[in-house]
């Protein structure tokens, strides 16, 4: 498409086949198509054939590197260096780039950008590149005035140098520049802690100075001796307290200043006089002043302006990430006009603040996620998302970066990011997601986890191939790039969220990309991203397939137990929850040491938070589903804090405790335990007292098997006789509290004069009327092996009435007709004959009236099943 038009389009040699042979280009051709492409995208092409290979080394495709978005180090830069003969600028971020810059061996370096160096380095750098004419080094609170001097001494053709964060800037230092720089035109001490101001009046050749967020500076000194710069022409006092005295004193008496920015400057700004300083033709730029139009309105040369677009972008950008709380209003009113205005420059470097300044300010304020409405909309409504868009797809990574960041952030707000939907934003973020430039694949990555939140935006994303590049990334990429594998973990969760997508996340394996990730990166937000991942996976896991099957998946969660972040372990154990729903991935979870590792936690997690407690207590209660896994629960001593986690306040924590025990408490060793570790009284408690009649009744259904035993009416220790007295136990007082609390509970469901009219009518329409308050409507869920119903028909032969009267309350409630497992019970009820021993009990003359009344209730739910099913039921996995 590049030479679509062009001459030597012509000159293509097409094969016989139709396709374009490519190596038939001619060298400048290639060359301009190379100039294209980023740096990665060049090396890579330039590995396909010799002839490319040559023309990707030509040294005019060298001129500028920008590193900000790689890992640079001295191996790189070794490789790098015979291609940077003519290396003119280089942008860098790091200490170990800047320390790596020196082995590039670029003799011709004009131009370094950069941040995180040292003084021993920054004075290595410009004590072998002497040719420099642009310095730009911070925020950097380890470059001393020491370096200055450096700068002064090897840098005579110095025209411009911009240090920012720098603690003290002397005036010996300030004298070496102006003594030995004497191109120096362009000077910036930015968010300095100390400026010696008096000897920047000295450096008569000065005609562009910034002191933005300079503190400690003497205004009333310095702006009598500014003033007499003779060659000043643009001065930046943004975010400064400069008095309107100052700015007075500035504009009146300096003859060559042509603009004053003070952009953020409280005490100018509370002032209010500031509207009557005369600027004596002079442009002032400040808040209280409308800068909206000051690049179309306001007449200056083209080097004048190049500076202030760059001041402007810079102070903008700065005070964007400050977060002040009293400027909305500018924002709205200004400042995303300004951001949009300041995109559409030539310059690259302020199209990259500006695209950074818009990223920042649209959120509510400074470490904030919340992105402002107000602000979102302005950018969307004056055409700021197809601005960026665009910049999206430049070849200067800088920018890229900057506008996709920008695209992403906005994408966070429902409205806006519909726009980017619409504008084409899914495609090229999923293209820039896939980038080697760490910075671009982060925000494009990001982008499609803020578009993933919406259910509207996960076809499309899945439809442009985003799971696949999203998998693919995550597998791509070193541990080392935390915010690329967050983003791309927390996309892949919000997509799992939906059923279909989750099927499509599996079948291109992203179950063990994530499960990968979780053990090779212990970065906090990739770990809680992945989690949650495969959290989300696991939970359609039942319906799409075992979870088990996928290599590593299991372990990871298991392993993540362990974490030491909190929010990591409760979606571990969230996770394993939903996974312990079905036998197979019940089973895998065990062989893994899953039960040692969920005892574990649930031991530690005493004090925790309720969500951390009820996720664990329920993971517990999903495993001891199975027989081998609740013995090994009791041995691996998981029944005392589940007891903790039954006396919790919480219903959500106490009914899966709850749960868990009930399935625990079948076990005779188990039953004991129970007994011993003082759970008798906290599930009599959840049995009449808990706001969740499911956390009753599973309560009430664990006292029953423990006073039941395995099928006998004693409950006796089990070990030697020195170990059944190493606790003070009354089993007999146990039972007395167990027996009271499960027929209070029963009773609660007994309507006594609608059971005697049932008993003694064989209409239908009475035992109706005793149906009605006998269902408990949350435990259609719950669900009995075939052991556990052969005790309740047992119970119903018991010496006890109360254990009669409960396993006939709790037969109803599973074979109840609107329940998910009322079919399954009743076929297993039905085979082992149930039925006669439900009849001798409605018809004894001896039982309670609750006994007669819910096992005829029973008996009518099996006739309804017997004649709906016709014994077709087989137990699921």
């Amino acid at each position: 498409m590049v030479f679509k038009n062009h001459s030597v389009w012509r000159k293509v040699a097409m094969k016989d086949n139709g396709f374009v042979d490519w190596t038939s280009l001619p060298d400048d051709a290639m060359i301009q198509l190379f100039s294209l492409l980023n740096y990665h995208d060049r090396a890579n092409l330039s590995a396909t054939c010799k002839a490319w290979r040559i023309v990707g080394a030509s040294k005019c495709l060298w001129t500028s590197l920008d590193l900000r978005g790689y890992k640079f180090n001295i191996t790189m830069a070794v490789s790098l260096s015979p291609r940077c003969v003519n290396l003119q600028q280089v942008r860098f971020l790091g200490a170990e780039s800047a320390d790596a810059i020196n082995h590039l061996n670029a003799m011709n370096l004009r131009d370094i950008s950069g941040d995180s160096i040292t003084d021993d380095t920054l004075t290595m750098l410009v004590s072998r590149h002497k040719d420099l004419r642009c310095i730009q080094v911070g925020p950097d609170d380890k470059v001393t005035s020491g370096s200055i001097k450096a700068i002064a001494f090897y840098c005579p053709k110095l025209k411009q140098l911009r240090l920012s964060g720098i603690k003290d800037v002397l005036a010996d230092s300030i004298n070496a520049l102006a003594n030995y720089c004497p191109n120096l035109v362009d000077i910036g001490f930015i968010d300095c802690l100390n400026v010696d101001g008096v000897a920047l009046g000295h450096f008569l050749s000065i005609r562009f100075l910034s002191v933005a967020g300079t503190s400690n500076m003497k205004w009333d000194v310095v702006s009598h001796v500014w003033c007499k710069l003779p060659e000043l022409i643009g001065l930046d006092v943004s975010r400064t307290d400069i008095s309107s005295t100052a700015v007075s004193m500035l504009s009146s008496s300096s003859r060559s200043l042509k603009v004053l920015c003070a952009l953020n400057c409280p005490v100018l700004e509370q002032d209010i006089t500031v509207n009557t300083v005369k600027t004596e033709g002079k442009l002032l730029l400040g808040l209280f002043s409308d800068i909206r139009n000051v690049f179309s309105d306001w007449e200056c040369s083209n080097e004048i302006m190049t500076w202030l677009k760059w001041i402007l972008s810079h102070t903008l950008l700065r005070i964007a990430k400050s977060s002040p709380q009293n400027l909305d209003y500018f924002w709205l009113k200004q400042g995303v006009a300004l951001f949009l205005s300041l995109l559409q420059c030539s310059q690259e470097d302020v199209q990259e603040m500006a695209a950074s300044g818009l990223a920042t300010c649209i959120f509510a304020n400074e470490g904030n996620a919340i992105i402002e409405p107000g602000k979102a909309e302005a950018v969307v409504k004056n055409g700021g998302v197809p601005l960026l868009l665009d910049l999206a797809k430049s070849w200067q990574e800088g920018i890229q970066s900057a506008a996709t960041k920008a695209i992403s952030n906005l994408s966070a707000d429902p409205n806006a990011a519909k726009t980017v939907s619409d504008e084409g934003g899914i495609g090229i973020f999923i293209e820039l997601a896939r980038s080697k430039n760490r910075q671009v694949s982060e925000a494009a990555t990001g982008g499609l986890w803020n578009l993933s939140v919406g259910e509207e935006h996960k076809a499309a994303i899945t439809e442009a191939g985003g799971i696949r590049t999203l998998v693919d990334i995550i597998s791509e990429w070193s541990s080392d790039a935390d915010g690329v594998l967050e983003c791309s973990a927390g996309a892949l969760a919000n997509l799992a969220a939906n059923k279909k997508y989750s099927t499509e996340i599996a079948i291109v394996g992203g179950v063990q990309s994530l499960a990968t990730l979780i053990n090779n990166c212990k970065f906090r937000g990739v770990q809680e991203q992945a989690t949650r991942g495969l959290v989300n996976l696991a939970a359609h896991s039942v319906r799409n397939g075992p979870y088990a099957r996928e290599a590593g998946a299991l372990e990871a969660l298991i392993q993540l137990t362990c974490s030491p972040h909190e929010g990591v372990r409760q979606v571990a154990a969230g996770a394993l929850w939903h996974l312990s729903l079905t036998n197979v991935n019940r089973e895998a979870i065990a062989a893994a040491g899953g039960v040692k590792a969920l005892v574990t936690l649930a031991q530690s997690s005493l004090n925790a938070s309720q969500c951390l407690q009820g996720m664990v207590a329920g993971a517990l209660w999903g495993l001891s589903m199975s027989k081998a896994n609740s013995i090994a629960i009791g041995r691996e001593g998981g029944i005392p804090p589940l007891i903790v986690f039954a006396h919790s306040d919480s219903h959500d924590v106490h009914e899966v405790a709850a749960g868990a025990l009930w399935n625990l408490a079948f076990d005779h060793s188990n039953a004991f335990q129970i007994v011993e570790e003082g759970g008798i009284p906290v599930l009599a408690r959840l049995c009449s007292s808990s706001e969740s009649r499911k956390a009753s009744f599973m309560a009430a259904l664990a006292l029953a098997y423990i006073c039941c035993g395995s099928g006998t009416n004693e409950l006796e220790p089990t070990g030697t006789s020195s170990e059944n007295t190493s606790k003070s136990v009354s089993l007999d007082e146990a039972r007395t509290i167990a027996l009271k609390h499960i027929e209070a509970f029963i009773l609660t469901f007994s309507d006594p004069q609608a059971f005697a009219a049932a008993v003694v009518s064989s209409s239908r329409a009475a035992l109706d009327q005793a149906i009605e308050r006998a269902y408990i409507l949350e435990t259609g869920l719950l669900r009995c092996s075939e052991a556990e119903i052969g005790r309740f028909i047992a119970m119903l032969r018991s010496s006890s009435s109360i254990l009669k009267a409960f396993a006939a309350f709790s037969l109803l409630q599973f074979t109840d007709p609107q329940g998910r497992n009322a079919v399954y019970h009743a076929s297993l009820m039905l085979d082992a004959g149930a039925v006669k021993v439900l009849r001798a009990a409605a018809a004894s003359a001896n039982e309670p009236v609750e006994v007669k009344i819910f096992a005829k209730i029973v008996l009518r739910n099996l006739e309804y099943h017997q004649q709906e099913t016709l014994y077709l039921v087989q137990e699921p996995n």
